[in-house]
């Protein structure tokens, strides 16, 4: 047998993609130390503190990968690089307090550009009330990389987990889906047309909406407080980062079981739809496979619907059901078709 049939044939990460790399990296892990009480698998882990309990949860953002340079401005990268992280901590029913930040750059990036990168960090901390606790920085051959972690803090009654829907919860969305990734498309046409004729100036004064929940995107602290005042702990919850096709079945994964949405009440911004039929887009295929929303998706148990009925920043789209029933989606026509997830794969860019 020759030397090059004794190798072992290596396997090609992007066959795996994003979740399923990790599912196959983590399958080993175990938790040692009890106070760990959730670890890799959610929104974020939960460390007990006997009081109260850390929520902790870290992102990598590589420039080329997550972020264009060409389109995006730096202050909006630091705003987004830290707000994207509070969302996880906002998923699991908690309050972020404070951010690390790690960066490492290359030689073509001045000081004055730094300056407004962590001015953008300072703006989002100071808004969401967030101390920036330290961090490190370092140099990069080539490009910008930014590692945040953010910790959070709730009691441990009040995490909410992706685990705890059952068959029967209603499904809730919050604001619209769509408009970042129609903001996305904006951004690579203008940067297409720009490096064909490096002399024009984009054309990008009629989406000022989307372009905004693309480049600058909330973290929706104010559903949080909102259903905390309502006296509603939904059963699971998720952020939408990925689509809300993909966080959905994350949920039904976690908790054993099948959902059925509504297309006609999967909440769209009319603002989004014209852009998404600009390119030709169906708009409900934004919303489902679009992500970088960051909005909340979350259930409640039933007996919990006069609650949230007449609350506007939310809207119903669907039920969990049992796991056989699998994962459906009604046609505005009537047409019962399998969700899938299509969202966003860095190792399939």
């Amino acid at each position: 047998m020759t030397e090059d049939n004794n190798k072992k044939a290596l396997t090609d990460i992007a066959s795996l993609g994003e979740f399923g790399l990790i599912d196959h990296l983590t399958k080993g892990i175990r938790l040692r130390h009890p106070e760990t009480i959730a670890g890799i698998g959610d929104d974020a882990a939960v460390i007990d503190h006997g009081d109260h309990a850390s929520i902790i949860t870290k992102d990598l953002l590589i420039e080329g990968v997550h972020f264009d340079m060409i389109y995006t401005p730096l202050k909006h990268l630091g705003y987004k690089a830290i707000t994207v992280n509070l969302s996880d901590v906002y998923a699991m029913n908690g309050e972020p307090r404070q951010v690390f930040v790690g960066i490492a750059i290359s030689k073509r990036y001045s000081l004055e550009a730094l300056e407004e990168l962590y001015a953008g960090m300072l703006l989002a901390c100071e808004k969401y009330q967030v101390d920036f606790a330290g961090g490190d920085t370092t140099t990069s051959p080539s490009g910008l990389m930014i590692s945040i972690t953010a910790v959070g803090r709730a009691a441990r009654e009040d995490i909410v987990y992706r685990s705890g829907a059952k068959p029967m919860d209603l499904l809730f969305v919050s604001g619209n889906l769509g408009a970042a990734y129609c903001g996305q498309l904006v951004l690579q046409r203008e940067k297409q047309a720009f490096k064909a004729n490096p002399q024009m100036q984009p054309d990008i004064s009629n989406y000022p909406y989307v372009l905004e929940r693309q480049l600058k995107p909330e973290a929706r602290q104010d559903i949080i407080h909102m259903l905390k005042e309502a006296g509603i702990k939904p059963t699971a919850m998720i952020d939408i980062s990925d689509g809300l096709a993909s966080e959905i079945l994350h949920i039904c994964k976690k908790s054993g079981t099948g959902a059925t949405i509504y297309e006609e009440k999967i909440p769209v911004d009319q603002r989004m739809a014209q852009v998404a039929h600009e390119f030709n887009i169906d708009p409900t295929t934004c919303a489902l496979s679009g992500g970088e929303d960051y909005e909340l998706l979350f259930t409640i148990d039933q007996k919990d619907y006069d609650k949230i009925k007449d609350l506007e920043a939310v809207h119903p789209i669907g039920h969990i059901t049992e796991a056989a029933q699998g994962h459906n989606l009604f046609t505005s026509s009537g047409q019962l078709v399998k969700l899938t997830a299509q969202g966003w794969d860095p190792w399939k860019k």
